[in-house]
């Protein structure tokens, strides 16, 4: 078959690879369609990921067709399907408690080991979600989507509150989007002026751009002084992370969706008189993939306007190594494999 390997840090080639066997019990074998592209895999592509060994099969977001079951599968061949890439071991803490997202030896595709940017991919059935009527297209962008709703969804916040998504990515674009669909009063900041003006004129954001004045200043005006009720980080930005403690209104929440390599600290005085609740949060479980199908299918989703690049596999050694430097105009980036 044929599979994109990034080799090292910026040598990114199309090889021939072994097709994957037949699938042993409670596994199933499926053809790829579409990946997407996501930040980590270009942070792979650039050398910037720190646990992670070369030579290495990309690719995390995907979706695509049953080919063939192992003993004990009920899904059948044929069947259009997401995949959940985070690989649990059902035994741990974590996974005892249902919650295999943050399992203690999760192992990512793509990035503990290899993943979809391929023709063919075994994966456990249990991380086989039906696509439920989507397009195979639709349904590569269910991962990085489901990643932002678990956010919102630990977030636990009332319809109406006064909410501050910071990072206008991909992942803060699909947590501002899930925010809306609960409900709350959303208001996106980046310092990318090109980033907030999608934000605003595509999706009909509020926003707040960083980089016409102090933050503080305009968080305060924006709320009255007040701050605001829940807040979102997902700028993998150590500073922004740190910052964003003080956005937060008395008796509010600060959920981190993404994450940095450095420690975080923060004034545990203004922590403890706000009385704020602080959340991680970490991939996602069935519920959010569920309800991000379900959402997509409804047309709560705008992913026409997400979606902006495409590309094959045999495009993808070429294409992923300009945009990972030509980010201009770039929301989501799409692999048609299938």
């Amino acid at each position: 078959m044929k599979a994109v390997i990034c080799r090292s840090p910026g040598e990114l080639v199309l090889e021939d690879r072994p097709a994957p066997s037949a699938p042993p019990p409670g596994w199933a074998l499926v053809a790829v369609s579409h990946v997407g592209i996501c930040g980590t895999d270009y942070h792979i592509f650039e050398g910037k990921h720190p646990f992670l060994a070369y030579p290495r099969i990309m690719g995390h977001e995907v979706s695509g067709t049953i080919v063939e079951t192992g003993e004990g599968v009920e899904l059948s061949a044929g069947e259009p399907v997401v995949i959940n890439p985070y690989l649990s071991c059902g035994k741990c803490i974590a996974c005892r408690h249902g919650k295999p997202n943050c399992c203690v030896r999760i192992e990512v595709l793509g990035v503990h080991r290899d993943g979809a940017m391929c023709e063919r991919i075994l994966v456990p059935a249990q991380n086989l979600y039906p696509a439920n009527g989507l397009s195979l297209a639709d349904a590569a962008a269910v991962e990085f989507l489901a990643i932002g709703a678990h956010a919102v969804r630990r977030a636990s916040a009332d319809p109406g509150a006064r909410t501050l998504v910071i990072g206008a990515g991909p992942i803060g674009l699909g947590t501002a989007i899930f925010a809306g669909i609960a409900g709350l009063d959303v208001t996106l900041l980046d310092m990318s002026s090109e980033r907030l003006a999608f934000a605003a004129n595509e999706l009909g954001f509020q926003t707040l751009d960083g980089s016409s004045g102090a933050v503080p200043d305009l968080v305060g005006q924006a709320t009255g002084g007040e701050g605001f009720d829940v807040v979102f980080d997902a700028t993998g930005n150590t500073r922004s992370v740190q910052s964003a403690f003080a956005h937060v209104a008395h008796g509010g929440t600060l959920v981190l969706v993404s994450v940095v390599k450095d420690d975080i600290s923060f004034s545990d005085p203004e922590f403890h008189k706000r009385e704020m609740t602080l959340i991680g949060s970490r991939n996602a479980l069935r519920a959010d993939f569920d309800h991000v199908t379900a959402s997509i299918r409804n047309g709560a989703v705008p992913l026409a306007k997400l979606v902006t690049h495409r590309t094959t596999l045999a495009g993808t050694p070429r294409d992923l190594a300009r945009w990972a430097h030509e980010k201009s105009g770039l929301i989501k980036a799409v692999i048609e494999v299938g």
